[in-house]
Protein backbone atom coordinates (compact mmCIF):
# COMPACT_ATOMS: atom_id res chain seq x y z
CA UNK A 1 0.00 0.00 0.00
CA UNK A 2 1.45 3.38 -1.11
CA UNK A 3 0.17 6.64 1.60
CA UNK A 4 0.43 9.90 0.48
CA UNK A 5 0.59 12.47 3.55
CA UNK A 6 0.04 16.10 2.76
CA UNK A 7 0.85 18.01 5.57
CA UNK A 8 3.41 16.48 7.51
CA UNK A 9 2.45 18.44 10.93
CA UNK A 10 0.72 17.08 13.71
CA UNK A 11 -2.00 15.36 12.34
CA UNK A 12 -0.65 13.77 9.67
CA UNK A 13 2.72 13.28 11.27
CA UNK A 14 0.98 11.24 13.66
CA UNK A 15 -0.99 9.53 10.96
CA UNK A 16 1.96 8.27 9.10
CA UNK A 17 4.19 7.30 12.59
CA UNK A 18 0.72 5.47 13.91
CA UNK A 19 0.36 3.35 10.81
CA UNK A 20 3.86 2.67 10.08
CA UNK A 21 4.51 1.08 13.65
CA UNK A 22 1.50 -1.09 12.65
CA UNK A 23 2.43 -1.54 8.98
CA UNK A 24 6.24 -1.31 8.25
CA UNK A 25 5.33 -2.87 5.07
CA UNK A 26 3.49 0.37 3.76
CA UNK A 27 5.45 3.00 2.07
CA UNK A 28 4.89 6.24 2.60
CA UNK A 29 5.41 9.62 0.86
CA UNK A 30 5.20 13.23 2.27
CA UNK A 31 5.22 16.47 1.10
CA UNK A 32 4.62 19.77 3.00
CA UNK A 33 4.92 23.57 1.63
CA UNK A 34 7.47 23.61 4.18
CA UNK A 35 11.29 22.06 3.56
CA UNK A 36 12.06 22.10 6.83
CA UNK A 37 8.60 19.83 8.04
CA UNK A 38 10.05 17.88 5.13
CA UNK A 39 13.08 17.43 6.20
CA UNK A 40 12.32 17.37 9.94
CA UNK A 41 9.65 14.57 8.59
CA UNK A 42 12.48 12.59 7.04
CA UNK A 43 14.68 12.87 9.96
CA UNK A 44 12.60 11.17 12.45
CA UNK A 45 11.26 8.71 10.05
CA UNK A 46 7.61 9.80 9.85
CA UNK A 47 7.94 8.64 5.83
CA UNK A 48 10.12 7.02 4.00
CA UNK A 49 10.28 9.81 1.32
CA UNK A 50 9.28 13.80 0.14
CA UNK A 51 8.19 14.68 -3.01
CA UNK A 52 6.69 17.73 -4.95
CA UNK A 53 3.54 17.67 -4.67
CA UNK A 54 1.86 16.12 -8.00
CA UNK A 55 4.57 13.36 -7.98
CA UNK A 56 3.63 12.58 -4.38
CA UNK A 57 -0.02 12.01 -5.65
CA UNK A 58 1.10 9.96 -9.01
CA UNK A 59 1.47 6.66 -6.73
CA UNK A 60 -0.98 6.74 -4.14
CA UNK A 61 -3.27 4.85 -3.58
CA UNK A 62 -4.49 6.74 -0.30
CA UNK A 63 -4.13 10.45 -0.55
CA UNK A 64 -4.90 12.18 3.24
CA UNK A 65 -4.81 15.72 3.40
CA UNK A 66 -3.93 17.04 7.13
CA UNK A 67 -3.31 21.12 5.93
CA UNK A 68 -5.87 23.64 7.06
CA UNK A 69 -9.34 23.65 5.91
CA UNK A 70 -9.18 26.50 3.80
CA UNK A 71 -5.67 25.07 2.13
CA UNK A 72 -7.96 21.92 1.24
CA UNK A 73 -11.09 24.13 -0.75
CA UNK A 74 -8.38 25.61 -2.55
CA UNK A 75 -6.76 22.54 -3.68
CA UNK A 76 -9.16 19.32 -3.20
CA UNK A 77 -11.50 20.08 -6.43
CA UNK A 78 -7.89 20.41 -8.62
CA UNK A 79 -6.79 17.40 -6.76
CA UNK A 80 -9.82 15.35 -7.67
CA UNK A 81 -9.12 15.85 -11.78
CA UNK A 82 -5.54 14.32 -10.90
CA UNK A 83 -6.03 11.65 -9.58
CA UNK A 84 -6.83 8.10 -11.16
CA UNK A 85 -9.27 4.63 -10.88
CA UNK A 86 -8.61 3.40 -7.45
CA UNK A 87 -7.16 6.41 -5.96
CA UNK A 88 -8.81 7.90 -2.79
CA UNK A 89 -8.29 11.21 -1.31
CA UNK A 90 -9.32 11.45 2.65
CA UNK A 91 -9.33 14.87 4.50
CA UNK A 92 -8.32 15.08 7.52
CA UNK A 93 -10.01 18.54 7.89
CA UNK A 94 -12.06 20.13 11.39
CA UNK A 95 -14.88 21.45 8.91
CA UNK A 96 -16.85 19.97 6.94
CA UNK A 97 -19.88 21.65 5.38
CA UNK A 98 -17.56 24.33 2.93
CA UNK A 99 -15.29 21.24 2.18
CA UNK A 100 -18.22 19.17 1.08
CA UNK A 101 -19.67 21.86 -1.15
CA UNK A 102 -16.62 22.92 -2.92
CA UNK A 103 -16.76 18.85 -4.41
CA UNK A 104 -20.54 18.30 -4.40
CA UNK A 105 -20.63 18.44 -7.80
CA UNK A 106 -17.16 17.26 -8.92
CA UNK A 107 -17.27 13.75 -11.22
CA UNK A 108 -14.93 12.51 -8.99
CA UNK A 109 -16.77 12.87 -5.51
CA UNK A 110 -16.85 9.07 -5.36
CA UNK A 111 -13.22 9.04 -4.69
CA UNK A 112 -12.94 11.42 -1.79
CA UNK A 113 -14.04 10.82 1.95
CA UNK A 114 -14.61 13.68 3.96
CA UNK A 115 -13.11 12.82 7.51
CA UNK A 116 -12.56 14.06 11.08
CA UNK A 117 -10.46 12.80 13.88
CA UNK A 118 -11.17 14.20 17.43
CA UNK A 119 -7.67 13.96 18.60
CA UNK A 120 -4.66 16.27 18.79
CA UNK A 121 -2.73 18.33 20.95
CA UNK A 122 -1.38 22.37 21.29
CA UNK A 123 1.91 21.25 19.42
CA UNK A 124 2.53 21.50 16.20
CA UNK A 125 5.15 20.54 13.19
CA UNK A 126 6.83 16.93 12.60
CA UNK A 127 8.24 16.97 16.16
CA UNK A 128 4.64 17.07 17.79
CA UNK A 129 3.86 13.68 15.83
CA UNK A 130 3.80 10.51 17.99
CA UNK A 131 2.09 7.12 17.36
CA UNK A 132 -0.83 6.61 19.20
CA UNK A 133 -2.31 9.59 18.45
CA UNK A 134 -5.59 8.09 16.98
CA UNK A 135 -6.34 5.05 19.62
CA UNK A 136 -9.41 4.94 20.56
CA UNK A 137 -10.35 8.37 19.14
CA UNK A 138 -13.27 9.27 17.69
CA UNK A 139 -13.38 9.38 13.78
CA UNK A 140 -15.91 11.29 12.41
CA UNK A 141 -16.94 10.28 8.67
CA UNK A 142 -18.66 12.63 7.00
CA UNK A 143 -21.31 12.15 3.68
CA UNK A 144 -20.13 8.43 3.14
CA UNK A 145 -22.96 7.94 0.68
CA UNK A 146 -21.63 9.84 -1.67
CA UNK A 147 -17.67 7.53 -1.33
CA UNK A 148 -17.01 4.63 -3.38
CA UNK A 149 -18.09 1.72 -0.70
CA UNK A 150 -15.29 -0.25 -2.19
CA UNK A 151 -12.55 2.74 -1.51
CA UNK A 152 -14.39 3.49 1.55
CA UNK A 153 -13.94 0.22 2.63
CA UNK A 154 -10.61 0.66 2.08
CA UNK A 155 -10.53 3.44 4.00
CA UNK A 156 -12.36 2.11 7.10
CA UNK A 157 -9.85 -1.05 7.38
CA UNK A 158 -7.03 1.54 7.73
CA UNK A 159 -8.83 3.35 10.40
CA UNK A 160 -9.74 -0.29 12.16
CA UNK A 161 -5.72 -0.81 12.44
CA UNK A 162 -5.29 2.86 13.61
CA UNK A 163 -7.90 1.71 16.69
CA UNK A 164 -10.53 4.68 15.29
CA UNK A 165 -13.89 4.57 16.82
CA UNK A 166 -15.71 5.64 13.42
CA UNK A 167 -19.05 7.16 13.56
CA UNK A 168 -20.98 8.76 10.50
CA UNK A 169 -22.76 12.10 10.50
CA UNK A 170 -23.19 13.95 7.45
CA UNK A 171 -21.55 17.68 6.90
CA UNK A 172 -23.77 20.07 7.83
CA UNK A 173 -24.70 18.36 11.06
CA UNK A 174 -20.88 17.82 11.89
CA UNK A 175 -20.33 21.50 11.80
CA UNK A 176 -22.76 22.38 13.71
CA UNK A 177 -21.73 19.87 17.04
CA UNK A 178 -18.48 20.16 16.54
CA UNK A 179 -19.32 24.20 16.98
CA UNK A 180 -19.97 23.59 20.54
CA UNK A 181 -18.06 20.27 21.37
CA UNK A 182 -14.31 21.78 20.27
CA UNK A 183 -14.13 25.15 18.15
CA UNK A 184 -16.03 26.88 21.04
CA UNK A 185 -13.67 25.88 23.45
CA UNK A 186 -10.91 26.80 21.00
CA UNK A 187 -12.27 30.69 21.07
CA UNK A 188 -12.62 30.68 24.98
CA UNK A 189 -9.29 29.73 24.94
CA UNK A 190 -7.47 32.03 22.80
CA UNK A 191 -9.86 35.09 23.81
CA UNK A 192 -8.91 34.33 27.41
CA UNK A 193 -5.57 34.20 26.96
CA UNK A 194 -5.42 37.54 25.01
CA UNK A 195 -7.71 39.08 27.54
CA UNK A 196 -5.51 38.62 30.48
CA UNK A 197 -2.34 39.54 28.76
CA UNK A 198 -4.01 42.55 27.46
CA UNK A 199 -4.56 43.73 30.81
CA UNK A 200 -1.39 42.04 33.16
CA UNK A 201 1.16 42.94 30.12
CA UNK A 202 3.92 40.88 31.67
CA UNK A 203 3.53 37.68 30.38
CA UNK A 204 6.00 35.69 33.17
CA UNK A 205 4.08 37.03 36.05
CA UNK A 206 0.76 35.78 34.72
CA UNK A 207 2.37 32.25 34.91
CA UNK A 208 4.07 33.26 38.47
CA UNK A 209 0.87 33.92 39.96
CA UNK A 210 -1.74 31.53 37.97
CA UNK A 211 -2.94 27.51 39.32
CA UNK A 212 -3.48 24.82 37.17
CA UNK A 213 -6.98 25.92 36.19
CA UNK A 214 -6.05 28.93 34.41
CA UNK A 215 -3.26 26.93 32.50
CA UNK A 216 -5.48 24.56 31.73
CA UNK A 217 -7.65 26.87 30.47
CA UNK A 218 -5.67 28.72 28.15
CA UNK A 219 -3.81 25.44 26.99
CA UNK A 220 -5.19 25.65 23.69
CA UNK A 221 -4.49 28.78 22.94
CA UNK A 222 -0.87 27.61 22.38
CA UNK A 223 -2.82 26.00 18.93
CA UNK A 224 -1.83 27.22 15.58
CA UNK A 225 -3.12 30.33 14.40
CA UNK A 226 -2.46 29.25 10.56
CA UNK A 227 -4.95 26.08 11.14
CA UNK A 228 -7.28 27.97 13.54
CA UNK A 229 -7.89 31.16 11.90
CA UNK A 230 -9.31 29.27 8.86
CA UNK A 231 -11.43 26.81 11.11
CA UNK A 232 -13.43 29.60 12.79
CA UNK A 233 -13.78 31.72 9.58
CA UNK A 234 -15.44 28.45 7.71
CA UNK A 235 -17.61 27.44 10.83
Amino acid sequence: MNITVIGLGLIGGSFAKSLKDIQPDYHFTGSDISAANEARAMELGLVDECLPFNQAIARADIILLAIPVDAITAILPDLLNKVKTGQLVIDFGSTKANIAQCVANHHRRSQFLAAHPMAGTEHTGPDAAFSGLFSNKVLILCDTDQTDNALLQKAQAIFQLLDFQSILMDSEAHDKHIAYVSHLSHVSSFMLGLTVLDIEKDEANIFNMAGSGFQSTVRLAMSSPAMWAPIFIQN
